[in-house]
């Protein structure tokens, strides 16, 4: 993503309990959706749906995970470090801070795009 989202959009999904739990638990490291939902006690739906929405807004970011059978699966990692908002002038003003995502990491999102 490489425009901010709209203000409301990030208000809105910061207000659900889930999308929150998500984003807490994806601070701490890459999760599965499996994981999550165990984690944040909620349903592989509900999961599936807070995760696009959280990717949509860029606070999340999907990585591809290979396994030795040849089987792959997603895990998320949060990538909000920082929102800030300003009242100025009768109008907020809204700052999001991401965390980097490495080169390694970038080349093989790209990879598993093609």
């Amino acid at each position: 993503m490489t425009e901010d989202p709209a203000l409301s959009d990030v208000v809105a999904l910061l207000d659900d309990e889930y999308a929150r739990a998500i984003l807490e638990a994806t601070s701490e490291g890459p999760k599965s959706a499996k994981a999550l939902s165990e984690e944040c006690d909620a349903s592989l739906p509900t999961v599936y749906r807070r995760t696009e929405s959280l990717q949509e807004c860029g606070l999340l970011r999907e990585e591809t995970r290979l396994q030795d059978d040849g089987n792959h699966y997603s895990v998320y990692l949060a990538t909000l470090e920082r929102l800030s908002v300003e009242l100025t002038e009768g109008e907020f003003d809204m700052e999001l801070q991401r965390t980097e995502q490495d080169v390694a990491d970038t080349f093989t999102d790209m990879w598993h795009r093609l």
